[in-house]
């Protein structure tokens, strides 16, 4: 082949453009240049990095381990720390501990509705059955009756017993009002409830000395007394009914010419004989004893020096002795 075939062959492989009518080159395509932009899809890829994608997955796993309590204390902390200051972080936070709690919610829910509703049903006895039990209750407390009707005399005081059963009336409360330091202590709260008093400190005075005597020993149910203190200095003001622990005492108030005021307090005690013990309390102080079955207190001021003697010469005065002191 010479050189002019192989020129032929070349001009054949790759035509010329034709010329356009005004001369000029035909259009045609242009082939690619080294400047021409690469398509997309021949574009390389960017590759995921594994490191930042470990990240993000540890940090959920701290987050949901937060809302779950389930993080250490120094973890929990340094946590709490950086929510203050990442609001991404803790807007995950809330949404995740809402989410927590509406299905917290609905689990509960659903566990109220599933649970059925019963009845229980109780056998009932027959008649007969229930009749022996009532019957046996009642054969328990008659024994429990006569067994408190033996003891009683042993448990009461002295002439409690017999002092009830001697009256008969029901008035006589002496069973009951057997504590002797408590006879003493409301006989106290009576003095220092009404010495005090200007205006209306007795109900009845002096004056209808005989009225009051009478009054008190109706309500009381025993005849009483009321025992001079002239020669102490200390003149009759008048007396008062008052409750005392299951019936009604008395309150006799005297007063010296200074002002200075005792009473005499009077209730049922239930003890045949008792010796004079005292009561202190502050800036008072009271004498208690008791005498067939009545019991006195004598209170007064502390400043009050002959207050034991003038409370021994009123027991002597209502029937005790000087075996009580």
């Amino acid at each position: 082949m010479n050189d002019d075939e192989l020129e032929r062959q070349r001009a054949g492989a790759h035509p010329a453009p034709a010329a356009s009518p005004d001369g000029g080159a035909a259009p045609g395509p242009t082939p690619p240049s080294a400047n021409s932009a690469t398509p997309a899809s021949s574009a390389p890829r960017a590759i995921p990095d594994a490191d930042s994608d470990a990240d993000a997955a540890a940090d959920f796993a701290t987050l949901g381990a937060y809302v779950d309590d389930e993080l250490p204390a120094h973890e929990r902390a340094a946590l709490q720390a950086r929510l203050t200051a990442d609001a991404g972080a803790a807007q995950r936070v809330a949404a995740w501990r809402a989410q927590k709690a509406a299905l917290q919610t609905l689990c509960r829910a659903g566990d109220e509705a599933a649970t059925p509703a019963y009845v229980v049903l109780r056998r009932r006895d027959p008649w007969w059955r229930r009749a022996g039990l009532a019957a046996s209750w009642a054969v328990v407390g008659a024994g429990f009756a006569v067994a408190a009707g033996t003891l009683m005399p042993q448990w009461l005081p002295d002439g409690a017993w017999a002092s009830r059963g001697a009256t008969g009336t029901g008035r006589d409360f002496a069973f009951l009002a057997r504590d002797g330091e408590g006879f003493a202590r409301r006989a106290d709260v009576a003095y220092a409830v009404y010495s005090p008093e200007v205006r209306h400190p007795v109900e009845v005075g002096a004056a209808d000395e005989a009225h009051l005597v009478a009054w008190l020993s109706k309500r009381l149910g025993k005849p009483l007394a009321i025992p001079p203190l002239g020669e102490y200095g200390y003149a009759l003001v008048g007396g008062r009914l008052l409750p005392g622990a299951a019936g009604p005492a008395a309150q006799f108030m005297y007063q010296n010419d200074a002002g200075a005021r005792l009473t005499l307090y009077v209730s049922a005690s239930g003890r045949a004989r008792d010796a004079v013990h005292l009561l202190s309390d502050g800036s008072r102080r009271t004498f208690y004893w008791s005498t067939d079955g009545m019991g006195y207190a004598l209170s007064g001021p502390a400043t009050e020096a002959r207050l034991r003697t003038i409370a021994y010469e009123v027991c002597g005065a209502l029937g005790g002795t000087s075996a009580q002191w």
